[in-house]
């Protein structure tokens, strides 16, 4: 009687204290919503509710293990949501203890999500703030980030005698030493080697860009050339990471003269560029150089997220100048109309922009460290937690993986680029309304351009939301194709035809809203790539002999990819 009584004593104490850790979780949160002078008063009413429905769970899970260790069925469970791992290992079910910390955790994260629910917001932004801090507080209190709480952990320090715990101490300094976490083993990686293989020369270059051209794959090419504007935010060669993913290389298999524009990685002495030097010194550059080589006046232009923006942005340059560039359009996870931008907006707002305009506006640099660290933190538990569980506690070292080698080679970003992108795109939304900005010295109204457009989203990206990239088909002249992809940003976008995985949805009307468009949706199985290539087929013109790069006058510089796309941001 003496033992079972010191269980259940040392059970409660345990239950006090993680309901006493939800409570400090809590505090933590609102401390920090002081902090950012955002925590209006809580109804006392919901937030004793709350408090009570979150103790009487508490005490339901502590009863509920305590039933189960005298041989009872456990009436009360706490599961993850849905995608959740962190807590699939046998070690958090196998001991009583880890057992019960992981689902007293979950109730503490569930509790917090909820206060958040509670604190009144004045509009919708607001409120999606109050999830997103949340979320990260949560996340970042999870008990497989510590060394104490994950049995994991133990595991791995008992098996290898300690060894793992050196390791994983050594991994940390490593990553010190490098300021950054390494994903995977970038070792193994050589741009031009193993990733970005695709055969071609840069054939122009300047200050800002090298514009590549890839040499034929076909006897016979259209005579329409294909340009290709990547994000300038991170390196061209996720649309070149392998030959049998590679999308440039898929393009070029059907028939496409390609040419990219590989982004240079801003120094220093990059600082003063603007907006305006993007669009001159990176598309409409690109456009002049093509269509000369390819004797065209015009040619079919693709963008890729904030390529894509940059691209549409620059042919309204040229559009409102007098000139057709483009006989077609394709935008890839692409913004154009910024109401819903997904949680990147959550991270600008008046208050911050104007300190960055106040301190990089008129010159310097947004690190790549920066931008970095905000894309990992909108995916915490995948980007950033996860390795600090496999990295640091159990010493392990990260797989060989083109992807994350690819996001851990992030770019710098001028200041007064930046700083205009943000106001005038993120938080003002002024590109989707005609003649409201002027860019290179011209009026811009998307409106104006009239040529066939193809518009591709994904469901699940959480940088470009997908309803967002929907409200941008409607901004266009002429006929667009919307369809949406399976998977997130990157996944969504890199789905090579060949392994013919996940689907697509296509549905030719758009006179409904995002919801309404879904509903009436075919689904396709497969990848979208077939799709636009057959889209593109008809747009890229008679076919012609095929062509090595350049011409008389742009002769191969370097072979592709080129030296700007190894510069690493310092």
């Amino acid at each position: 009687m003496a033992q079972e009584s010191n269980g259940h004593e040392a059970f409660l104490g345990s239950a006090m204290q993680f309901m006493q850790a939800g409570q400090g979780m809590a505090q933590q949160f609102m401390e920090y919503l002081g902090q950012a002078n955002a925590a209006p008063a809580v109804d006392p009413q919901a937030l004793t509710a709350l408090q009570k429905q979150f103790m009487n769970q508490q005490m339901a899970l502590w009863q509920s293990m305590l039933a189960k260790q005298q041989g009872q069925e456990q009436q009360f469970t706490v599961t993850p949501e849905q995608g959740d791992r962190r807590f699939a290992a046998p070690e958090w079910r196998d001991s009583p203890v880890f057992d019960y910390l992981h689902q007293a955790y979950l109730l503490n994260a569930q509790y917090l999500k909820q206060l958040a629910e509670t604190v009144p917001a004045n509009d919708e932004k607001t409120r999606e703030r109050l999830r997103f801090l949340a979320r990260q507080v949560a996340d970042a209190m999870a008990p497989t980030n510590f060394a104490a709480t994950n049995p994991e952990f133990i595991k791995q320090a008992l098996e290898t005698q300690g060894q793992s715990i050196t390791d994983g101490i050594n991994n940390l300094l490593e990553d010190f030493q490098r300021g950054r976490m390494a994903m995977t083993d970038e070792s193994v990686f050589e741009i031009g080697k193993n990733i970005a293989t695709t055969e071609g020369a840069v054939i122009f270059e300047n200050d800002l860009m090298q514009l590549i051209q890839y040499a034929p794959l076909t006897p016979k090419v259209g005579a329409r050339p294909l340009l290709v504007v990547p994000p300038c935010i991170n390196k061209f060669y996720i649309m070149d990471l392998q030959p049998d993913n590679s999308l440039i290389r898929f393009m070029v298999e059907q028939g496409n003269t390609v040419f990219l524009v590989s982004w240079r990685n801003p120094l220093e002495d990059c600082g003063h560029l603007t907006w305006d030097d993007y669009l001159e010194r990176g598309p409409i550059e690109a456009l002049r150089v093509v269509r000369e080589i390819g004797k065209t006046p015009q040619v079919n232009a693709l963008g890729f997220c904030v390529g894509g923006t940059i691209l549409s942005s620059a042919l309204a340059v040229l559009k409102a100048r007098g000139d057709d560039a483009a006989a077609s359009l394709t935008l890839l996870t692409t913004l154009l109309d910024f109401s819903e931008p997904g949680e990147i907006g959550l991270f600008i707002d008046e208050q911050g922009l104007a300190m960055r305009e106040a301190t990089i506006g008129k010159g310097g640099l947004l690190p790549a460290r920066d931008l970095q660290n905000t894309f990992s933190f909108l995916r915490a538990n995948d980007l950033v937690w996860n390795y600090v569980q496999s990295k640091y506690l159990k010493g392990q070292k990260p797989p060989a993986f083109d992807l994350l080698y690819w996001n851990s080679d992030s770019t710098n970003l001028p200041g007064p680029f930046a700083c205009w992108y943000m106001r005038n795109l993120y938080l003002d939304n002024n590109l989707r309304l005609p003649g409201k900005l002027e860019m290179c010295g011209v009026r811009v109204n998307l409106g104006d351009l009239d040529m066939p457009v193809y518009l591709l989203a994904t469901r699940e990206d959480h940088i470009v939301p997908w309803r967002s990239a929907y409200l941008g088909a409607r901004l266009f002249g002429g006929k667009a194709r919307f369809v949406l992809g399976a998977s997130g940003h990157v996944a969504g976008v890199i789905n090579p035809a060949s392994k013919n995985k996940r689907s697509f949805w296509i549905n030719p009307n758009l006179k409904n809203d995002a919801e309404g468009w879904l509903a009436a949706a075919e689904e396709k199985p497969g990848s979208w790539w077939n799709d636009w290539a057959a889209w593109l087929k008809p747009l890229t013109g008679a076919t012609r002999a095929q062509r090595l790069p350049g011409s008389v006058k742009y002769k191969p510089i370097e072979p592709a990819p080129g030296r700007y796309v190894k510069e690493r941001a310092i």
